[in-house]
């Protein structure tokens, strides 16, 4: 079953009364999915699909919302402990995903990343992400990062094994390293999203979530919709970000 093209929107009016954004960097743990299908008496592919056409809708929608980076964790690195046709269902949406979507995210401006391992996905899948990425590379309207294979522990002990080379030891210059381990960058998260009712960062983005804004949703990702995100971010405009200092009304 083929998926509908994504078609980024331009701001309307229903966004309008978000604030101006520069740069922020949205991350969503999209959790549920099989528990949404289970509760539908359908298989847990079937959860996954429905929750590709979810990504699909949030992705339209980020940058009219002002997100320039969105992260979505699609399979983690434990997930492969799961059922090898679970696993599989959910690749094969990632390869239909950059088959179909790749022009248009060349012409929507958008650049793709995939961070996480390669090394155990199929030869013909890593090829179709290289090609991707380097088709998408000069996109400017919004940078989507897909977690595949991905542990954040994993990540960031292979780009310690590396930091020992780099002659200015600094956050900074780690913050460099790993990146290069990513392959798709490293910035701070300024919002992490969970869907499903848990919460816990599930080894995602632990070093980019240091001072990150939390807010847990018990919906499932398959339900998830443009307004839930507007919903997060209202609640993140409500939020007085410190970052350990002083909040501005008992600093002043």
């Amino acid at each position: 079953m083929q998926m509908s093209p994504i078609v980024l929107r331009q701001p309307t009016p229903i966004l309008q009364d978000l604030p101006t954004r520069r740069s922020l960097h949205v991350a969503i743990i999209s959790d549920g999915n099989g528990r949404w299908a289970t509760s539908r008496g359908l298989p847990r592919s079937a959860g996954h699909r429905a929750g590709a056409q979810t990504a699909r809708r949030i992705i339209s929608a980020a940058p009219g919302l002002g997100i320039r980076t969105l992260t979505l964790f699609a399979l983690s690195s434990a997930n492969w402990k799961r059922p090898p046709a679970e696993v599989t269902a959910i690749l094969r949406l990632l390869h239909e995903y950059l088959l179909t979507e790749t022009s248009n995210c060349v012409a929507e401006g958008v650049r793709l990343s995939i961070i996480g391992r390669r090394d155990r996905m199929p030869a013909t899948l890593r090829d179709a992400i290289a090609d991707s990425e380097a088709a998408t590379a000069n996109g400017t309207r919004l940078h989507l990062r897909m977690a595949v294979d991905y542990s954040a522990r994993e990540a960031i002990f292979h780009a310690a094994c590396r930091f020992y080379k780099v002659t200015k030891l600094s956050p900074d210059s780690f913050s460099d390293v790993l990146s290069e381990v990513l392959r798709g960058g490293s910035t701070d998260v300024d919002l992490l999203i969970r869907t499903g009712g848990e919460q816990r960062l599930s080894d995602f983005l632990l070093w980019e979530c240091a001072f990150a804004e939390f807010v847990f949703t018990s919906q499932r990702w398959p339900d998830f919709t443009v307004d839930d995100l507007q919903a997060a971010l209202r609640e993140f405009d409500n939020r007085e970000r410190t970052r350990g200092a002083l909040p501005d009304a008992i600093a002043g």
